[in-house]
């Protein structure tokens, strides 16, 4: 029996799924915000666990999508806001693939720098925040040196 039935079995309230993804140990709070930086409100079957019990962190979010797999770009900002995630690949209900997110070094494209006197606040220039520190998670705007911590970071859009 693998992990992904087991805890089926247990009496978990989140009901498994055949094939896709499961984003698991997302910090409490954190998975409707990382499920629409992602775009995975848009069509697919998603299932947003809120408030989990969780042994490792008292409390966690947890993410399920159906037939959809992640990129290891997906991955780097999943790590932005949830650094010890884990996101889970499932095939025919079996666990195929756990892999550990990692923060990236450079983020282009997803944040908006917090400084409003940035240039990228005011031209048409693609944003690039660089990682300052992985603990607590810090980026810094490329062009201004504005530095924020993860959990204030303004997404796109």
């Amino acid at each position: 029996m693998n992990a992904h039935t087991d805890g089926a079995k247990k009496g978990m309230i989140v009901s498994p799924i055949e094939n896709g993804t499961v984003i698991d140990h997302l910090p409490p709070g954190r998975a409707v915000r990382i499920a629409r930086m992602l775009g995975l409100t848009e069509g697919a079957v998603v299932i947003i666990g809120q408030n989990l019990k969780s042994t490792k962190y008292g409390r966690k979010d947890l993410i399920k999508v159906e037939n959809r797999f992640l990129t290891d770009e997906e991955c780097s900002r999943i790590a932005l806001f949830a650094p010890n995630a884990t996101v889970n690949i499932i095939r025919d209900s079996e666990l195929v693939e756990k892999r550990k997110v990692s923060i990236p070094d450079v983020v282009e494209g997803i944040a908006v720098c917090s400084n409003a006197n940035c240039i990228t606040n005011k031209e048409p220039v693609p944003t690039r925040m660089v990682t300052v520190s992985r603990s607590p998670v810090t980026i810094a705007c490329h062009y201004c040196g504005y530095e924020v911590k993860a959990e204030d970071l303004r997404l796109r859009g």
